[in-house]
């Protein structure tokens, strides 16, 4: 797995439902920013994907919710990618408060579509290091 990338996210009031607590598709909103925060500190952006002819898709998204989150509470949200042989990678991805609590653990099993064949690239790690100007990011 890649070196774990980190950005950090205050839980604002308007996003916890009537428990007080951070609404359940937020955190899919949590993981994204950390995510496209990732690809941004690699060098690479929507902009340069979209011309080489890709973009990244989610293909499976597994949540596991530890301890609540409430308006205030401040966390870290990392992001680290695992590269198989396949057409697919895993992002494996914390939710942790700044006490070292871990708030929810997120699985992702992402793609790399080519956008002209409709079809997931075969070699997913070769276009984000040729994409990237710090694959090291990514593990590569």
């Amino acid at each position: 797995m890649s070196e774990t990338y980190s950005v950090p996210v205050t839980v604002r009031g308007y996003e916890t439902d009537v428990q007080g607590h951070l609404n359940q598709s937020v955190y899919l909103n949590y993981a994204e920013h950390a995510r496209w925060s990732l690809l941004d500190a690699a060098g690479i952006t929507q902009a340069r994907l979209i011309a080489g002819r890709v973009g990244p898709v989610a293909l499976e998204t597994t949540i596991r919710y530890r301890r609540e989150l409430l308006a205030g509470d401040e966390v870290d949200v990392t992001c680290g990618f695992e590269w198989g042989e396949g057409k697919t990678f895993r992002i494996q991805q914390t939710i942790r408060r700044k006490d070292g609590t871990v708030a929810a653990e997120i699985t992702a099993v992402g793609g790399l579509l080519d956008l002209e064949k409709r079809r997931l690239v075969a070699h997913p790690a070769e276009v984000f290091k040729e994409l990237a100007a710090e694959p090291a990011l990514f593990g590569l």
